[in-house]
C-alpha cells in the first residue's frame, strides 16, 4: 500500500487543480501497484536463493602441501562492507587482491568463488560470497 504522505501528495495536487481527478485516481493506482510488486519481489529474493544477494564472505586459506585449513573465516557482508571502506587506505598498492574489484563483487550481489589466489608460501586462499 502507498504511503500515508505518498497519497496525500497526490490528493493535494487533485485539491490545486494541477491533476484532474481521474489523473489522480491513476497516480493512485500506479502507486499502489509498485508496491505490490516491490513486496512481491522482496518475497522472492528470500536469503540463499538463487538471485538474492550474498549475506555472507567466506575466507578460507589451505596449505597447498598439507590441504589442511589454516585459516577460516565468516564474515556478514554488512561488516565486510564497513571494512572495505576503512581499511582500503592501509592495503599496499602492489596487493594480489584488488579491493575495488571486490567491492563491486558485494555491491552487484555475485554469489561464489570470487577470488583464489595461491601466495609464495604455499597457501591457497579463497573468498566465496553466499
Amino acid at each position: 500500500m502507498a504511503t500515508v504522505e505518498e497519497r496525500m501528495k497526490i490528493l493535494r495536487m487533485v485539491e490545486a487543480g494541477t491533476i484532474t481527478a481521474e489523473e489522480g485516481a491513476k497516480l493512485l493506482a500506479a502507486l499502489e501497484q509498485s508496491r505490490k510488486q516491490e513486496r512481491q519481489s522482496n518475497r522472492q529474493a528470500a536469503p540463499g536463493a538463487p538471485g538474492s544477494p550474498a549475506r555472507w564472505m567466506r575466507i578460507r586459506v589451505t596449505d597447498t602441501e598439507t590441504g589442511r585449513a589454516k585459516v577460516n573465516i565468516n564474515l556478514p557482508i554488512g561488516f565486510v562492507n564497513l571494512a572495505l571502506k576503512v581499511g582500503a587506505r592501509f592495503v599496499p598498492e602492489a596487493a594480489t587482491l584488488n579491493m575495488e574489484e571486490l567491492r563491486q563483487a558485494l555491491l552487484s550481489g555475485q554469489q561464489g568463488k570470487i577470488v583464489e589466489v595461491v601466495e609464495d608460501g604455499g597457501e591457497l586462499v579463497e573468498i566465496f560470497l553466499e
